[in-house]
């Protein structure tokens, strides 16, 4: 009884156990039919929302007024520009990659650029460029949507032992990042710099440079996103990236993170990302359509954020 309050305890188990009754619900309505396909499909799109919710659960970890608005731009323009210098060659596989990486890089740059120079709140700097990403998007695209090479589809749609090679990619980032706030300084900076960022400066944490650091990681992993996507989908497109705003903050706060900062969960990530597909497709096969999606996903949002007021003023 004791391990079972324990585990109850823990804020990740929720989104799991959420993600179960959900996948359990949609085999039982679907009579069973393709639990397999099911399973594979809900771990390879999930991936993608792992990738992005990760970047954004750090920058949520700073505190209040945190957010990265720009990661939708982000990864279209990653996956856009990728796939067009690539242009099919197999050769330029790593070259596309390292562009798309040097493209988050750039942005996440620019993002802390316009927060700490011009000295706005995130929400508004980031959302600033984010137009100006979408915009270079949109001229360097110019209607044009090129295959990515063959290898390269067919590793982003393939599998191992019946495992997506997404998952397997997203597990292993998910680790690294596990790794970073866990067990080094760096991550107990971070949670610190969202707990207090004036206890933190008193304390002589690196309250800029930690604060750079993590908006560049958040636009790193969504132009990795990016990357990947446009190769898994056979192309990019202009608005491969507008679901993954919503997605990227909504798997940070049913994942069981805090949402005023300081603490952080991976775990969770993975409940949430595996929760929100299996929802979208339960709504899609009683053939709800895209608006009802949002909806959904925005009172999700709202009911997680209202319980975890609650149980912070109980304690």
């Amino acid at each position: 009884m004791k391990t079972l309050n324990t585990l109850l305890s823990r804020p990740w188990i929720w989104s799991w156990l959420a993600a179960l009754a959900t996948f359990a619900l949609t085999v039982i309505v679907t009579g069973g039919a393709s639990t397999f396909g099911l399973a594979q499909a809900t771990l390879t799109f999930a991936a993608f929302s792992v990738l992005v919710g990760l970047g954004q659960m750090l920058v949520i970890t700073l505190g209040p007024g945190n957010v990265d608005l720009s990661v939708p731009a982000t990864i279209t323009l990653s996956g856009t520009l990728a796939l067009k210098f690539m242009d099919t060659e197999p050769s330029l596989i790593l070259p596309g990659l390292l562009i798309a990486l040097g493209i988050g890089l750039l942005v996440g740059i620019g993002n802390y650029g316009l927060i700490k120079l011009l000295r706005i709140p995130p929400i508004i700097a980031t959302l600033s460029m984010s137009f100006l990403i979408q915009s270079l998007a949109i001229w360097s695209n110019r209607g044009l949507r090129i295959k990515p090479p063959d290898a390269l589809a067919t590793f982003s749609t393939g599998s191992i032992a019946g495992i997506p090679n997404m998952a397997i990619l997203a597990l292993v980032v998910s680790l690294v990042v596990w790794w970073l706030l866990d067990r080094s300084i760096c991550g107990r900076w971070i949670s610190a710099i969202g707990q207090s960022p004036f206890a933190a400066r008193m304390a002589g944490i690196p309250v800029d440079g930690t604060r750079f650091f993590t908006y560049v990681i958040c636009a790193v992993l969504a132009a990795l996103c990016g990357y990947l996507l446009a190769s898994f989908s056979g192309g990019a497109a202009l608005n491969m990236g507008a679901e993954y705003l919503l997605m990227s903050i909504a798997v940070v706060v049913i994942g069981g993170s805090a949402v005023a900062g300081g603490n952080s969960n991976v775990p969770g990530i993975w409940g949430a990302s595996l929760f929100m597909f299996l929802v979208v497709s339960m709504l899609n096969t009683y053939g709800f359509g895209a608006g009802l999606r949002l909806v959904l996903t925005g009172l999700i949002i709202i009911v997680v954020i209202i319980a975890a007021s609650r149980k912070t003023a109980d304690r």
